[in-house]
């Protein structure tokens, strides 16, 4: 049932290592596909509604969170791998997977409890959103986690950005030696095509970037012209709106183009000589990488760090902070079924899970209810 046109290096759920644990499934749905459908099911992914992209929930409804970063990551994923010929299933189960793990508050949440974490193993998001597929949750009658394909949980935990810490010990069970498959690879640089782009939107709708400031940047400004020339007049709004879109297809058409040289440069016809090599083949053009440098930092100066966002970080880490050693101090706060699991996972463990799990208003609600007196 699978596309009968997959370019012979793309990843296949008939070729795939399989699944930890036998089942006796109920329909013949292509093995990717099902771990896909898994995934949209599962609690954690639908708890991404309600934690942090940038902007915390709180602060409007217009702003990205987790989920809709994770369905525009699977929007541009699937249509690179479809021009490239590569399984779209696996590319879109990674895609709305790999932000499960990620904490309340953003990267100042993963930030703190890594830092709370230190003695215990640390706190990495990748590493959590495989415990999570693995371990966590549960809802068959014969194992815990989603028991998803093993090409799956491979590109969950080697999935990389520039946010994405060292080496997990969990990578020794996934052949650390071999590079993920190009599906996989996708996935970094969709995650990084869509914040970037969406970041922008966000930050101007905002107020914390100005439009004309973008105009110093060479990839905004460019794209920008191109779109003057189709629409002449165009009105602002929908002028920044026509160029973000303009932009997120000048990236894809650079990492589609350039990727296709790589394989052909390479000569690459199976999998296995994907896994093989010494870097991954799915990348930008050496231009677009020095102009996307240009707008990863003025998005970092001028969005990142303005001091509207850090102040919701160091109030983030503070929420947070006391959270755990609240929590560490009178673990019988936590949920009964959270504490039946201290002996199996170890305290600290057990309650990362929790506030790992928490979206961004549940951490704000039980902040207040533990540390307000007049809250009940």
């Amino acid at each position: 049932m699978e596309r009968p046109d997959l370019a012979p290096y793309a990843a296949r759920s008939s070729e795939s290592l399989g699944r930890t644990y036998p089942e006796m499934l109920k329909d013949d749905r292509p093995a990717f596909e099902r771990d896909r459908d898994r995934i949209i099911h599962c609690a954690a992914f639908r708890l991404l509604e309600y934690k942090t992209q940038v902007f915390v929930n709180h602060e409007g409804d217009y702003y990205r969170t987790r989920l809709t970063h994770s369905l525009e990551v699977a929007q541009i994923a699937r249509g690179t791998a479809r021009r490239l010929q590569l399984n779209e299933d696996l590319v879109e189960a990674l895609a709305l997977a790999h932000d499960v793990g990620h904490t309340p508050f953003g990267h100042t949440g993963e930030e703190t409890l890594n830092h709370l974490m230190v003695d215990h193993g640390g706190f990495e998001h990748n590493r959590q959103s495989l415990r999570i597929v693995e371990t966590l949750e549960e809802r068959y009658p014969a194992f815990n986690g989603l028991n998803l394909s093993w090409e799956t949980r491979e590109g969950i935990i080697k999935h990389s950005s520039e946010y994405d810490g060292g080496r997990s010990p969990e990578l020794q069970d996934y052949h650390p030696e071999w590079r993920p498959t190009l599906e996989a690879q996708i996935i970094d640089l969709a995650d990084e095509i869509a914040y970037n782009n969406h970041d922008i939107d966000d930050g101007i709708k905002a107020g914390l970037i100005c439009p004309a400031e973008l105009n110093d940047i060479t990839l905004w400004r460019e794209t920008s012209e191109i779109v003057d020339s189709k629409y002449p007049g165009l009105q602002q709004e929908r002028k920044i709106y026509q160029t973000i879109s303009h932009l997120i297809g000048v990236f894809i058409d650079d990492l589609v183009a350039t990727t296709r040289s790589r394989l052909a440069e390479f000569d690459i016809i199976t999998l296995e000589q994907v896994r093989r090599q010494p870097k991954n083949l799915v990348c930008f053009s050496s231009d677009l990488q020095k102009k996307n440098r240009e707008l990863k930092q003025f998005l970092f100066q001028h969005l990142y760090r303005h001091h509207k966002v850090e102040r919701m970080r160091i109030k983030a880490d503070r929420f947070l902070t006391q959270l755990f050693q609240t929590y560490c101090q009178n673990p019988t706060l936590l949920p009964r079924s959270y504490q039946l699991k201290f002996d199996l996972y170890g305290r600290e463990r057990v309650i990362c899970d929790y506030i790992a799990g928490m979206t961004d208003r549940f951490a704000l609600d039980e902040y207040q209810r533990l540390f307000d007196p007049y809250e009940r």
